[in-house]
């Protein structure tokens, strides 16, 4: 472990891993309430189109899952249909035909002399090799994503919480929709990064998933999931360098490997102490509303907290 902070790459990867998980933490919350884990899953394998083609083209891996992120995460809430089966159902469609064509693209750069082990970078991420020059834009788009969801939050708080009342309401419950989904295609992006497209959902959703196990009040999952997710993250970039010390091999093992199994750990322990901790029943975002009689001129209200 001597020279773990002295190291550049080590550095780089507790900065860009750091930024991912407070994002995944935030909007993981958001994911787990809206019941979209599914959606989040499949943005992460789409993402594969996205790493692949950007390594075939020679560019950053992180433009190329975000361009794709940001697209298809918006076309399927813009084109999706809203019953729930039959949206799972396109989404599984257009996943398989996505991953077909990854194949393709990964096979061809598997086959191209300028780039070697990508399949194995796209697929479980390379956060050791993250280029320094790209943390600037990590951050930037880390930061956009928290600005976009501090600017929504009441509205897309009430429609993750009540739908219904969020439409009586008059909140525009499509366009936030649309908004939150390109958001969590931005954040599935950035997770990419850190464990690769098949694992970037486990950083997405288990932190999330396990902070709302231990608090019921939306603001407090949050920042749990934050520092659930930096704790996973950090712990396994440390796990990664001291690996390369361990006997027989000495070849050091992926970090997406330590981050994924710390999530799960974190998350079973949450699922056996979370009811006695937190109680039973949906988050504490208290929704009041008082519906007004026929013939009488009263407003309603509505209250989230």
């Amino acid at each position: 472990m001597s020279g773990f902070f002295a190291s550049d790459p080590v550095r780089t990867a507790l900065v860009a891993g750091g930024l991912t998980a407070v994002v995944s933490g935030v909007v993981g919350v958001f994911v787990v309430l809206r019941g979209q884990s599914f959606a989040g899953h499949a943005l992460g394998d789409m993402g594969t189109l996205g790493g692949s083609a950007a390594y075939l083209a020679n560019v950053s891996p992180l433009w190329g899952y975000v361009g794709v992120g940001a697209v298809v995460a918006a076309a399927m809430e813009l084109f999706g249909v809203q019953r729930r089966r039959e949206r799972d159902v396109a989404t599984g469609i257009v996943l398989g035909a996505t991953l077909g064509l990854s194949a393709l693209l990964l096979y061809l750069d598997s086959t191209s002399s300028s780039t070697t082990g990508v399949a194995a970078s796209v697929l479980f991420g390379s956060l050791f090799a993250f280029a320094p020059s790209a943390l600037p834009e990590t951050t930037a788009l880390a930061a956009a994503a928290l600005v976009v969801v501090a600017a929504v939050f009441r509205p897309l708080l009430l429609s993750s919480i009540h739908p219904e009342l969020a439409s009586v309401r008059d909140v525009p419950v499509r366009g936030v929709a649309t908004v939150f989904i390109v958001v969590m295609g931005v954040t599935v992006s950035l997770a990419s990064t850190v464990v690769g497209t098949v694992l970037s959902p486990a950083l997405l959703v288990g932190p999330s998933a396990a902070a709302l196990r231990l608090s019921r009040r939306p603001g407090a999952a949050m920042a749990l999931a934050a520092v659930l997710g930096i704790a996973a993250t950090w712990l396994g970039v440390t796990l990664a360098y001291a690996s390369h010390d361990w006997p027989p091999a000495h070849q050091g093992w992926p970090i997406s490997f330590f981050v994924v199994a710390i999530v799960f750990v974190i998350y079973a322990v949450t699922e056996s102490v979370g009811p006695r901790a937190a109680g039973r029943g949906r988050p504490d975002a208290t929704v009041e509303a008082q519906t007004p009689l026929a013939g009488t001129p009263t407003a309603g209200t509505a209250q989230v907290r």
